[in-house]
C-alpha cells in the first residue's frame, strides 16, 4: 500500500534529473522546512546543478506547489486503498482510516508531522501553494463528512469536522511528544466521537 510519508522507490541513481530534483525537494522540504532549504541545497541533494533545476522547474515556488500536489495525490491514493478494504461499511471505513493513520504516524517517516500544515505556516497567504493546502484539507473534511453521512450519523457535518480536527491534533502531537501513547489514543477518540449521543451513529448510545 502506498504511504503518504515514505519516499517513492522509483527515484534511483538512474532516474532523470527532473525526478531526482523532485524527490530531493520533497525530502528536504519535509525534513528542514520550505524556507530552510535553498535551491542550491536541492540541486546538491539531487546530484545536479541549479541551472538544470531551473530548466525543468520554473521556480522554487513552482517546485513547492508540485511537491504539495503530489502529497495530496498520495494521501488520496492511500485513503482510497484503506477504505476499499471495507466496501459498503462506512463505519468500518472510518475506523480503518484512523487505525492506518495511527500506524503511519507512529513510524519514523512521519517524525515531522503533517507536510501540508508545516508548509502552511511557512508560506505567505498569496503563495500559489496555499490553495493546494486548503483544497487538500477541505477534501479530507469532505470525505469524512460523506462517510459520516453514509453511516447515518445524527450530525454528519459536525462529526466530520470533529474527526478532521482529531487528525490535525494527532499530527501536532507527533511533533510535541517523544512517546507514542498520545497518538495511539487517536483510534479510541475517533470511536468515542462515532458513538457520541450528539453527533454519532443513530441507534448508538
Amino acid at each position: 500500500m502506498v504511504s503518504p510519508f515514505e519516499p517513492d522507490s522509483k527515484c534511483d541513481e538512474g532516474a532523470c534529473a527532473r525526478d531526482r530534483i523532485f524527490e530531493a525537494a520533497k525530502k528536504l522540504f519535509y525534513k528542514s522546512g520550505i524556507r530552510g532549504v535553498s535551491v542550491d541545497a536541492i540541486a546538491a541533494e539531487a546530484n545536479t546543478t541549479k541551472v538544470t533545476l531551473y530548466r525543468v522547474y520554473a521556480s522554487k515556488d513552482d517546485l513547492i506547489v508540485q511537491v504539495l500536489q503530489d502529497q495530496a495525490r498520495r494521501w488520496a491514493q492511500w485513503w482510497d486503498e484503506v477504505v476499499a478494504r471495507h466496501p459498503g461499511d462506512p463505519r468500518k471505513q472510518i475506523e480503518a482510516i484512523f487505525e492506518a493513520f495511527r500506524d503511519e504516524l507512529t513510524g519514523e517517516a512521519a517524525e515531522r508531522g503533517c507536510a501540508m500544515a508545516n508548509a502552511a505556516v511557512e508560506i505567505e497567504e498569496d503563495h500559489p501553494a496555499k490553495r493546494v493546502i486548503r483544497e487538500h484539507k477541505l477534501e479530507i473534511n469532505r470525505r469524512l463528512r460523506e462517510l459520516c453521512r453514509q453511516m447515518g450519523a445524527r450530525d454528519p457535518d459536525q462529526l466530520g469536522n470533529a474527526l478532521s480536527l482529531l487528525l490535525s491534533g494527532a499530527f501536532a502531537a507527533r511533533l510535541v511528544y517523544d512517546g507514542r501513547e498520545q497518538i495511539a489514543a487517536v483510534c479510541d477518540a475517533a470511536k468515542a466521537l462515532l458513538d457520541s449521543a450528539a453527533l454519532g451513529q443513530a441507534g448508538k448510545s
